[in-house]
């Protein structure tokens, strides 16, 4: 079965809240990359760079580890 891919819209940019909460918490792309590929997520830092700005859909799953790994929560990631 595919992943569900979550779609970002003007209304709810999923990729800046991803890297403004990244950024509040001190931790640098490579390390976010680093905690979830520990956490048996598939990323690479280039591909969290376009979640970032918005050029590519975030997968549930890598949504769901980068909630984990910034210790926040969905309706944080998602407001």
């Amino acid at each position: 079965m595919q992943e569900q891919k979550i779609k970002q819209d003007e209304i709810i940019n999923i990729g800046a809240n991803i890297c403004r909460i990244r950024k509040e918490r001190g931790v640098g792309q490579t390390e976010l990359v680093r905690i979830l590929q520990l956490l048996g997520i598939t990323m690479t830092r280039e591909t969290l760079v376009k979640i970032e700005r918005g050029l590519q859909h975030i997968q549930a799953s890598q949504l769901k580890g980068i909630r984990d790994a910034l210790q926040s929560t969905y309706d944080e990631l998602l407001k």
